[in-house]
């Protein structure tokens, strides 16, 4: 993704305030469903978060400690937008207890890594790690009868990471599904973007989350698909390591329904994607798309799960900036938080163990 603009606003917080801000949110009217289960040896919380260009902008110390606080809750979380310099990365370590331990691959499309952190106390790291890549024999069966592209494999391979919880191993599939428009890398000529813009709107129409054209989301109705496609092989496979897959991140879906392109590739091969527990419009500042989700299939996955939603804790953060609401508030405000947090909540699921 680019980076973000730093915004100009003259706004400093204080940060016991908005900690405390953030552990009061589920007990405020209307947001009991907001409450994180509390740990305990019986119950796993998995979350995943895209903390926007994690590396890249230039987040305060603070800024980290109130992102931290947010992660320490959860015994295992997937991070995408992980950029190649490692310092968001560190920063946020520095604030987590030192049971926490982080593995994370190498960068891939916009230098974006993958990063799995995990409390050892409860998680341990079991022998299955890597990337999820189509080999190239295998190119031409990712295909979907109303797509004429072809498919010439992720952009950002998802990362792969086997964890043990007691007796239970889970294979983690940590997902960034290609977003913005095509620029001609890795498609033939015949079907890039014949749109051609500047590199400078180019960026702006990513920052505003603007569709992608035709091709745009051929991509990554195709890249969903090939998810689709390795699990089902995976949980059918008898020599698995394990058929407990869990396929996590940001999907770019805008729709979490039927009928949604993004959402019917993604379960063509039998994922689900659970109900949320949770009443929260969607997974983005702007509350009006579902880009963060968890695919399990039917079984021994889906039937440990307690709940799953979404933690909007720009919801609870600095409301001084939020002021009345207004249009323009609203906009100064998002642009705040998606600069020192990120413009994506974070999606939690409680399993039993």
């Amino acid at each position: 993704m680019p980076v973000f603009p730093k915004p100009t606003i003259p706004y400093d917080y204080d940060l016991d305030r908005e900690l405390a801000a953030l552990r009061d949110y589920p007990h405020q009217p209307d947001r009991g469903d907001r409450k994180i289960p509390d740990r305990t040896t019986r119950r796993v919380l998995l979350a995943t978060w895209n903390i926007a260009n994690l590396g890249l902008q230039h987040r305060r110390d603070k800024d980290y400690r109130l992102l931290a606080e947010v992660l320490s809750w959860f015994d295992l979380v997937a991070l995408e937008e992980v950029n190649n310099d490692l310092s968001g990365l560190r920063a946020l370590q520095a604030h987590l207890p030192h049971r926490y331990r982080v593995l994370f691959n190498d960068p891939g499309g916009n230098d974006e890594r993958f990063a799995f952190l995990f409390d050892t106390d409860k998680i341990s790291v079991m022998e299955e790690v890597g990337e999820l890549t189509v080999p190239a024999v295998d190119l031409p069966s990712v295909r979907l009868p109303e797509i004429p592209a072809r498919f010439v494999g992720f952009d950002r391979n998802p990362m792969l990471a086997s964890f043990g919880i007691k007796d239970t191993v889970l294979l983690l599939a940590a997902v960034h599904l290609y977003f913005g428009k095509d620029r001609g890398r890795g498609l033939p000529n015949d079907e890039r973007d014949a749109t051609s813009t500047s590199p400078r709107a180019r960026a702006a129409a990513v920052r505003r989350k603007e569709p992608p054209p035709a091709a745009g989301m051929d991509r990554r109705v195709l890249e969903a698909y090939a998810i689709a496609r390795w699990a089902d092989a995976q949980h059918r496979d008898k020599d698995a390591y394990t058929t407990n897959v869990v396929a996590l991140g940001d999907f770019n879906l805008p729709v979490r329904a039927p009928g949604d392109r993004v959402y019917d590739a993604l379960t063509r091969r039998g994922l689900q994607l659970p109900e949320h527990s949770t009443h929260v419009g969607g997974s983005n500042l702007n509350d009006d798309a579902h880009f963060d989700q968890m695919a399990v299939f039917p079984g021994p996955v889906e039937d440990a799960i307690e709940q799953l939603g979404i933690f909007d804790f720009d919801g609870a953060v600095f409301r001084e900036l939020w002021g009345r609401g207004t249009k323009a508030e609203a906009t100064r405000f998002r642009s705040y938080v998606k600069y020192y947090l990120s413009d994506h909540r974070p999606l939690w699921m409680a399993l039993r163990v």
